[in-house]
C-alpha cells in the first residue's frame, strides 16, 4: 500500500512539473494557415522599403523565412489561385483564364458554360489535408477556374474578407474541439482596400516608377498602395493575435502572399515583376527544423510550391502530378527558372508566357496584332485616361509610351539585375544573343513537356459565356465565332 502511493505521489509530482498539456503535446502535427492577399505588392520594410513600417509582417519575417525570389505563375487573381490551389500551373489543367468555369457570374446565370473539371485523380491541396485527418476552412474569396464543391474541399467556409467581422474560433475552434489539426486560409483585400484605409502616405515622397508618368494621379496611386500595404500589416497582427489568444501560434505554420502586384498597369495583369513578383514569409514552430527563424532566401521559388511545401510539413506526400516542389526539403534543388503566363483576363483575350531567372526576364508575345493595353477593364479609371491622353499629347517620354502605343514586340528581355523596372529590351543586343537564346529554349521545352493549354483556342462554350457576361465588350475578333 505504501509503495502505490508513493508511486502515486511520484506520478502527480511529475505531471505538475510538466504542466498542463500545451496543444502541440496533444496534437503534434502543425496547423497550417495561408494568410492570402489581394493585389499587393511587396513594398514591405523587412524587404527594404524605407518609406512605411511594416511592424507586423517584419516580425513575421524573423520568426520564419523570408523570400525575395518568390513569383506567381500569372498577373491575375483566379489564374493564381487555381494553380496554387493544384499545385500544378493552371496552363497545365486549362484553368488559365480568367473566371472561366463558371456556372454563374455576379448573379447572372451562364446557362451552357464552360465546365471545366479537373482531370481524373486530381485533388486540390484542401482536400489532400482533409484526406489526412486535417479540419479545413477559409475565410473569404476561392476563384478557382474549375467545377468544385466548396464542401469537398472545405469543412468551414465563410465569405467575409473584412477582418472586423472575422469570427476566427469559427473557423478552427471545430478542429480545437476535436482534437485535430487544421489547414485553412484567409484572405485579405490588401491593395482592394480602395476607400477603406486611412489615407496616411504623403504622395509627394513616394517614388513613381519610371514606365508612369510622374503626375498628382500616378503619385496617389502609389501612395494609396502604400497605405493598403500598411492596412494589411495591421490586419495580420488582429489574426496572428486570435492564434496567439487560443493557444495555437506556437504550433501553426504561418504562410503570407499575395496572389499577384497591385492595380497599377504593367503589374496586375501583366507578367512584368510588377504583376508576378509578391512577398513570401514562411514561419513555422520549432519543431520543424526545416525552416530556420530570420533566414532569408535568394532562391527562385514559384507560389505553386506552397502546396506541396505545407504538405510536407504535415507529413503528406506529394501527388506526382503536381509541379510544386517541397522547398524546405533536405534534397531541394534551386530552381534555374520560374514561368509565369497571361491569358484572357476578363473579356481582354492575350496571350503572353515569361520565363524569370535569377538575371533575366524573357517575354513571349504571341499576339502582336493588337496593343498591350487593347480594351479591358480599366479603361475610363482616372489614371487609365491621363495616361492615353499624355500619350496623345505627345508628353510621354520613350520608356512611358512604349506600353501605350499601338505595337508591342513578339520578344522582350530584360537584364533584371541592372534594369529591375524592365525598360530596356535587349532582344536585340548582341551582347544579351546567348541569354536570348537560352530562355527561348526554356520556354520552347517547357511547353512541351507540361502540354500547355494555353496554346490552344480558347472553347466555343468559353468564348460564349465570356461574350455573356461581357456583352458588346468583347470587341477582340476570336468572339466572332460565337457570335449570334
Amino acid at each position: 500500500m505504501r509503495h502505490t502511493v508513493t508511486l502515486a505521489l511520484l506520478a502527480a509530482t511529475l505531471l505538475a512539473l510538466a504542466g498542463t498539456p500545451t496543444r502541440a503535446d496533444l496534437n503534434p502535427r502543425p496547423n497550417i494557415l495561408w494568410i492570402y492577399v489581394e493585389d499587393m505588392n511587396g513594398w514591405l520594410s523587412c524587404y527594404g522599403d524605407k518609406l512605411i513600417k511594416t511592424p507586423t509582417l517584419d516580425a513575421l519575417a524573423k520568426r520564419g523565412v523570408r523570400f525575395e525570389r518568390a513569383f506567381t505563375p500569372a498577373g491575375v487573381c483566379s489564374a493564381t489561385r487555381s494553380a496554387v490551389i493544384t499545385g500544378t500551373m493552371q496552363t497545365t489543367f486549362g484553368i488559365h483564364n480568367h473566371r472561366s468555369a463558371r456556372a454563374n457570374f455576379r448573379g447572372k446565370d451562364m446557362g451552357k458554360y464552360d465546365a471545366i473539371t479537373l482531370p481524373k485523380g486530381v485533388k486540390t491541396v484542401p482536400e489532400l489535408f482533409r484526406a489526412a485527418g486535417y479540419h479545413t476552412f477559409n475565410q473569404g474569396k476561392t476563384d478557382y477556374n474549375f467545377v468544385y464543391k466548396s464542401e469537398h474541399l472545405y469543412d468551414v467556409q465563410a465569405k467575409s474578407m473584412n477582418v472586423a467581422s472575422m469570427k476566427f474560433r469559427d473557423l478552427w475552434g471545430p478542429a480545437v474541439k476535436a482534437n485535430k489539426p487544421f489547414f485553412g486560409q484567409i484572405q485579405l483585400r490588401g491593395g482592394k482596400n480602395t476607400g477603406k484605409v486611412t489615407p496616411k502616405t504623403d504622395p509627394a515622397k513616394v517614388q513613381v516608377m519610371p514606365y508612369y508618368p510622374d503626375h498628382p494621379i500616378y503619385r496617389r496611386e502609389v501612395a494609396h498602395h502604400y497605405d493598403c500595404i500598411r492596412q494589411t500589416d495591421a490586419e495580420v497582427g488582429v489574426i496572428l493575435n486570435a492564434l496567439k489568444a487560443d493557444g495555437l501560434l506556437d504550433n501553426t505554420v504561418v504562410v503570407f502572399l499575395t496572389d499577384h502586384g497591385f492595380r497599377g498597369i504593367r503589374h496586375k495583369q501583366f507578367l512584368y515583376d510588377g504583376g508576378i513578383h509578391v512577398p513570401l514569409i514562411i514561419a513555422a514552430p520549432g519543431s520543424i527544423k526545416s525552416v530556420k527563424a530570420g533566414t532569408v532566401r535568394g532562391d527562385l521559388v514559384s507560389a505553386i510550391d506552397l502546396g506541396p511545401t505545407c504538405m510536407a510539413m504535415a507529413g503528406i506526400d506529394t501527388p506526382k502530378y503536381m509541379e510544386g516542389r517541397d522547398v524546405f526539403a533536405a534534397d531541394y534543388k534551386p530552381r534555374e527558372y520560374v514561368i509565369a503566363a497571361r491569358d484572357r483576363c476578363d473579356y481582354t483575350i492575350e496571350r503572353i508566357r515569361a520565363v524569370r531567372t535569377v538575371k533575366y526576364k524573357y517575354l513571349r508575345n504571341y499576339l502582336t496584332d493588337r496593343p498591350y493595353l487593347q480594351p479591358q477593364y480599366r479603361d475610363g479609371r482616372d489614371y487609365m485616361v491621363i495616361l492615353r491622353t499624355l500619350y496623345l499629347q505627345g508628353k510621354l517620354n520613350k520608356v512611358q509610351s512604349a506600353f501605350v502605343g499601338p505595337h508591342k514586340p513578339a520578344e522582350e528581355l530584360y537584364d533584371v539585375e541592372n534594369d529591375p523596372h524592365e525598360t530596356i529590351n535587349l532582344v536585340n543586343d548582341p551582347a544579351h544573343a546567348e541569354a536570348l537564346k537560352r530562355h527561348r529554349a526554356i520556354l520552347a521545352d517547357w511547353i512541351r513537356l507540361t502540354g500547355d493549354k494555353g496554346q490552344q483556342r480558347e472553347s466555343d462554350a468559353g468564348l460564349r459565356a465570356a461574350l455573356k457576361r461581357w456583352g458588346k465588350k468583347c470587341v477582340n475578333p476570336e468572339y466572332d465565332r460565337v457570335r449570334e
